[in-house]
């Protein structure tokens, strides 16, 4: 009798879910997993949808946009769709919660230069690219053995050179920062996946 009930139960919750209580897609819940499951669609590079980035990130940043960088990814993701005008302005909200933050500042001069504002775009971005070359070293981002092949280094000395050249070469240096950017999220994706954060070396000892 006792195993009926429980068979009963179980049928009736599998009902609930949809049918099958086993499955692997069960999406992540709360505000970790939107971002987590956003992140992703950066990692994923060409492959990553931005409408889903968008969606799980708008979840987040309405009920807290000081959390994480949500609010300079949304504006990232609303620059790959090319949507400048909305980039901007979420774009300058992250810089009020963290002025520090030298992804948003090259978003921030990228998507200018995208509006037309050439001048002001070039300024933004001379910052950016000098404060990203900063802090890319080891232990960024948490990990300790950050471009160890140094494709990013070479990505941020190519960004430079076009910015040598001032406006003149103005799609080549929106190029060199989107390449940066993706390099970025490139070798994150790499440590992830093959390497170990700063913080897990030392939860090992």
């Amino acid at each position: 009798m006792l195993q009926c009930v429980l068979l009963a139960c179980l049928s009736a919750y599998a009902a609930g879910c949809g049918g099958d209580i086993f499955r692997h897609d069960i999406p992540r819940v709360g505000t970790a997993g939107h971002y987590t499951e956003a992140r992703q669609q950066f990692l994923k590079g060409k492959s990553g949808s931005m409408e889903k980035a968008i969606t799980d990130l708008s979840v987040i940043v309405r009920d807290d946009p000081t959390y994480k960088d949500s609010l300079t990814l949304l504006a990232r993701a609303y620059y790959n769709q090319g949507n400048y005008e909305a980039s901007r302005q979420i774009i300058q909200r992250a810089l009020r919660v963290n002025n520090e933050d030298e992804i948003a500042w090259m978003t921030l001069g990228m998507t200018q230069l995208r509006l037309g504002e050439d001048d002001k775009g070039i300024e933004t971005l001379q910052g950016a690219v000098t404060l990203v070359s900063k802090v890319s070293k080891p232990g960024y981002r948490g990990y300790e053995d950050w471009d160890g092949k140094g494709l990013v280094r070479s990505s941020i000395s190519r960004t430079v050179v076009e910015l040598r050249k001032g406006i003149d070469a103005k799609p080549a240096l929106l190029r060199t920062c989107e390449v940066l950017l993706s390099r970025l999220d490139d070798e994150e994706y790499f440590q992830n996946t093959t390497g170990r954060s700063v913080r897990s070396r030392q939860d090992t000892r």
